[in-house]
């Protein structure tokens, strides 16, 4: 059974949520202040943090943060009333894993949970490899050639959704959904902006603009 660690300070909410997913047959620990969800998360017990950024003591932001310094890749979904494009970059780059708006529909967030849970069992102890561009799904390594390249968990997800489809033309849509959990916003060019970040680290060359559809791993 999946652990589940819910950090959320609105009784009620906090209440739905739990009898939801206890419901849905996940074991759920609730955390209403930001030292709680640090605590709770720095005994290795669980597989999954949704994570309120309107936390009282330490803000989810600062508390995602100070997850991801620990070197825990503990799987994240951000859950706030906050739904604005420069929130959500600033939680995702920060290394959340998803990002899930308030007011919410229960039924999506149990989507997402399953999701992220999903990916994060299939990843453990793999490695893609693509040439001589290596990425170690346990570890969260990166290699190029005979060097070790630090990625940020927003670029690692992203190179890696590439290396799982080398040769295909990847849409920003695609990406953008993939990778953020998020419907596509035309006017969002945190795609891009990514992208631009793996050609400084990997290699110009590797990702190949497709004008007008997207990206593609050559």
């Amino acid at each position: 059974m999946s652990r589940i660690l819910l950090a959320e300070d609105e009784e009620r909410i906090a209440s739905f949520v739990e009898k939801g997913l206890r419901s849905a047959g996940y074991a759920v620990t609730v955390a209403t202040t930001g030292p709680d969800a640090l605590s709770y998360t720095r005994s290795g017990q669980f597989d999954l943090l949704i994570l309120d950024v309107g936390l009282p003591g330490v803000d989810g932001f600062e508390v995602l943060r100070r997850i991801r310094a620990d070197g825990d890749d503990l799987v994240v979904i951000m859950l706030t009333a906050r739904s604005g494009v420069e929130d959500t970059v600033h939680g995702l780059e920060n290394g959340a894993n998803d990002y899930v708006a308030k007011p919410f529909k229960f039924d999506e967030l149990l989507a997402r949970v399953r999701l992220r849970l999903r990916e994060s069992g299939e990843r453990t102890g793999m490695e893609l490899s693509r040439g001589d561009l290596t990425l170690d799904l346990r570890s969260r390594r990166v290699r190029v050639a005979d060097r070790t390249v630090e990625l940020s968990a927003r670029e690692f997800s992203l190179a890696e959704e590439f290396l799982r489809h080398p040769d295909q033309v990847l849409s920003r849509e695609q990406l953008l959904s993939r990778v953020w959990g998020m419907d596509f916003d035309p006017g969002s060019n945190v795609v891009d902006v990514y992208v631009r970040y793996l050609r400084a680290k990997l290699g110009a060359a590797r990702i190949e603009t497709v004008r007008g559809v997207g990206y593609r791993l050559t």
